[in-house]
């Protein structure tokens, strides 16, 4: 969901990372049948739409929750934000945690498939997570979102990459 109308568009959310050993973050495949098939800079980080009056860390929270059906635990460490390609901007923090992804429990959305047909589908908003490397992770992450990974390394590690 995304703020007012005419207003640039927002959304917030979490990376959740752990060491094992190497670092290694989770990052979500969008469901529904438009991203069947697509991999590579498909992926995201687990994020949604800013309610109005909401705080972005509140948002990111919440959209956590519902998209993965994970619990996220302080402390959250700002990385800031980024502009995606459509302009969306993406406000992101960082977590330390781990999670069985074979648990995973998105809420659903409904989308019209196929485009312009009318005919309106139930889909679940994130479809598998997965942990991934950092080199691996860059490859799969929205082209914008990798961004994140290098403000995650310089929080968590206090180097640059």
């Amino acid at each position: 969901m995304a703020r007012a109308r005419g207003r640039q568009k927002e959304s917030a959310g979490l990376v959740m990372y752990r060491r094992r050993p190497a670092l290694e973050v989770l990052l979500a495949h969008p469901g529904g049948p438009y991203w069947v098939g697509k991999h590579d800079a498909a992926w995201t980080i687990p994020k949604g739409g800013m309610h109005p009056g909401e705080a972005p860390l509140d948002t990111a929270i919440r959209e956590f929750r519902e998209e993965t059906g994970f619990e996220p635990a302080p402390p959250f460490q700002p990385l800031g934000h980024i502009v995606q390609r459509s302009g969306k901007i993406v406000h992101a923090w960082a977590f330390e945690g781990d999670a069985d992804v074979q648990t995973l429990q998105s809420v659903t959305t409904t989308t019209e498939w196929p485009p312009r047909s009318g005919r309106l589908i139930t889909v679940p908003e994130i479809d598998r997570v997965e942990f991934y490397t950092i080199d691996h992770a860059r490859r799969l992450l929205n082209v914008a979102q990798a961004e994140l990974l290098d403000r995650l390394i310089v929080t968590i590690e206090g180097r640059a990459r």
